[in-house]
C-alpha cells in the first residue's frame, strides 16, 4: 500500500495544511532538471525544518532545499527527489544591533528584504550576486556565490560569522560565532558555504555589515581590445585607487550596461566613498584610461543589474584562473564562441579572476549543441589546468548536462575528504543526492 497519503498528513501536521504542496501543476513546476518532486513543504521555524528532515530521515525520502531557487540549475541532476523544502517562509531579521555592525537572520529571507532593513540604519550586507536581490541568503552561502562587491568586501564566506543549520536526521546544530553548540573539529560555517545544501539545511545566519557609502559614481570605459581593457584594470590594481567594484566586460555585456552600441571590450567600475573622494577617484580614473585608449562614460546603478540579467540565461558557464590572466581568457572565450558561431556575453571579475559567461546558439535562440559544448568546455579546461584554474558549467537544459561534466574533474584526494563529510553529515545520502561534485 502506498504510503504517500500518510507522509502527507505527517508533513501537514508539521509545516501546516497549507503549506504542503501536492498540486501536479505547482509540483512540476518545482521540478529540478525534469525530476518533480511529491511534495513541497513550507516550514516556518527550524524546528518544523527539524521535524521535516527527521521525518524524511526516517522514510529514506530525497529532499532538496530551495530559497529563491534561482540556482536549482546548477550541478547534476539530482539521483532522485521525493521534497522539495521551500525557505521561503522563514525570512525574518533574529537579532540585529546597528552598532554592532551584525545581523542574525533567518536563511529564507532575500537579499532586497534584507537591504531594505538594514538600510533604514545606513547599513548593507555587500553581496551582489547574479540575477539580483530576489535570492535568499541560505541559497547565496549554499551556493558560494558572489559579484562584483566582491573585490572590496570578499565573499559570502568572508562575512559570515556563524550559523545555525539543520542536518539531515533532523538534529539542530551550530558553528561559528554567537553559538551555543558546535562541532567539535570543523569550520562549519566555511564547510556550509558552497556545499549546495547536502551537508544541512542551513535555517539561521549570522552576518558582518558594513555601512553604507556617503557618495557612489559609476562608469563605463570602453576600449578597443580585451588585451587593452585588462592592461587598464591592472593599471587601476596597482594604484592607490580604491573601487568597490571593478570588472571587464565584452562587447555583449558592455552594451547591456550601458543600453547602447560598443563593438569592444570594456571596464565598468564603481567607486563608493565620500563625495570628494569619488569625484577624485573619477578624475583619476579617466586620466589612467586615456593612456590606454579608454572612452569614459557614466553609467547608473541600474547598469549592474543590467549586467546580472544578461547573464540569466539558459546556458552559463564560469571559468576561474589567475586574476592577472583576465583578458587573456576573454580572449580565448570570444575565439571559442567565434569558431562556433555562438553568441556570447561575458563578465570578468577582477577581483577574483571569475569570468561569466551566456552562450547562445547561432541562430541567436536556444543553446549551442551538446557536442559542441563538451568539446569546447574540454579545451577550456584542458588550458585552465597549468594554472589551477577550472571550468563550472553553471546553468543548462538536461540534455546538456547528460552530456558534459558541469563541474569538472577533482583531485582525488580532495574528493575523498568531501565523500568523509558527506558520509558523516548526510550518511544516508538524503540531502540533494547526486548534484555535488563527484556526485556527492
Amino acid at each position: 500500500m502506498s504510503r504517500a497519503p500518510a507522509l502527507t498528513r505527517a508533513l501537514e501536521e508539521i509545516a501546516g495544511l497549507a503549506h504542503v504542496v501536492t498540486d501536479p501543476a505547482a509540483l512540476a513546476a518545482a521540478a529540478v532538471d525534469g525530476l518533480a518532486p511529491r511534495w513541497i513543504a513550507r516550514p516556518s521555524s527550524v524546528d518544523q525544518i527539524a521535524r521535516v528532515l527527521a521525518l524524511a530521515a526516517a522514510e529514506s525520502l530525497a529532499v532538496t532545499p530551495r530559497g529563491g531557487g534561482s540556482s536549482l540549475g546548477l550541478g547534476y541532476p539530482p539521483r532522485r527527489l521525493d521534497l522539495v523544502l521551500d525557505m521561503s517562509r522563514l525570512d525574518g531579521v533574529l537579532d540585529y544591533v546597528p552598532e554592532d555592525m551584525v545581523a542574525s537572520v533567518q536563511c529564507g529571507i532575500s537579499l532586497d528584504a534584507l537591504a531594505g532593513r538594514l538600510g533604514q540604519h545606513g547599513q548593507r550586507l555587500p553581496l551582489d550576486p547574479a540575477p539580483g536581490g530576489a535570492r535568499s541568503i541560505g541559497g547565496v552561502l549554499a551556493t558560494a556565490a558572489s559579484g562584483p562587491l566582491r573585490l572590496r568586501y570578499g565573499t559570502g564566506r568572508d562575512l559570515l560569522l556563524g550559523v545555525r543549520f539543520v542536518q539531515a536526521d533532523g538534529v539542530v546544530t551550530w558553528g561559528g560565532a554567537r553559538v551555543v553548540k558546535s562541532v567539535t573539529g570543523y569550520d562549519v560555517p566555511k564547510l556550509l558555504v558552497g556545499s549546495l545544501g547536502t551537508l544541512g539545511v542551513l535555517a539561521e545566519a549570522t552576518i558582518r555589515l558594513h555601512p553604507i557609502p556617503p557618495a557612489w559614481g559609476s562608469w563605463l570605459f570602453g576600449f578597443e581590445t580585451p588585451g587593452a581593457a585588462a592592461a587598464f584594470i591592472a593599471a587601476v590594481v596597482d594604484s592607490a585607487l580604491q573601487p568597490e567594484r571593478l570588472v571587464l566586460l565584452d562587447a555583449g555585456a558592455a552594451r547591456a550596461a550601458a543600453d547602447s552600441a560598443t563593438h569592444g571590450a570594456a571596464v565598468a567600475i564603481s567607486i563608493a566613498s565620500t563625495a570628494e573622494a569619488v569625484t577624485a577617484q573619477r578624475d583619476a580614473l579617466s586620466m589612467l584610461a586615456a593612456r590606454h585608449g579608454g572612452r569614459p562614460g557614466e553609467i547608473g546603478a541600474g547598469a549592474w543589474s543590467r549586467l546580472g540579467a544578461a547573464l540569466a540565461a539558459p546556458l552559463v558557464i564560469r571559468l576561474a584562473g589567475e586574476p592577472a590572466r583576465l583578458g587573456h581568457w576573454l580572449t580565448a572565450l570570444e575565439h571559442v564562441a567565434r569558431d562556433g558561431r555562438i553568441g556570447l556575453i561575458s563578465m570578468g571579475e577582477a577581483g577574483g579572476g571569475v569570468l561569466r559567461a551566456a552562450l547562445r546558439a547561432p541562430d541567436g535562440d536556444g543553446v549551442p549543441t551538446p557536442t559542441w559544448l563538451e568539446g569546447a568546455v574540454s579545451g577550456l579546461r584542458a588550458a585552465l589546468a597549468p594554472e589551477g584554474g577550472s571550468l563550472v558549467v553553471e546553468r543548462a537544459p538536461r540534455a546538456v548536462k547528460d552530456t558534459v561534466d558541469v563541474w569538472g574533474p577533482v583531485a582525488p584526494d580532495a574528493l575523498a575528504i568531501m565523500r568523509r563529510l558527506k558520509a558523516q553529515f548526510d550518511p544516508a545520502g538524503i540531502l540533494n543526492p547526486g548534484r555535488f561534485v563527484g556526485g556527492l
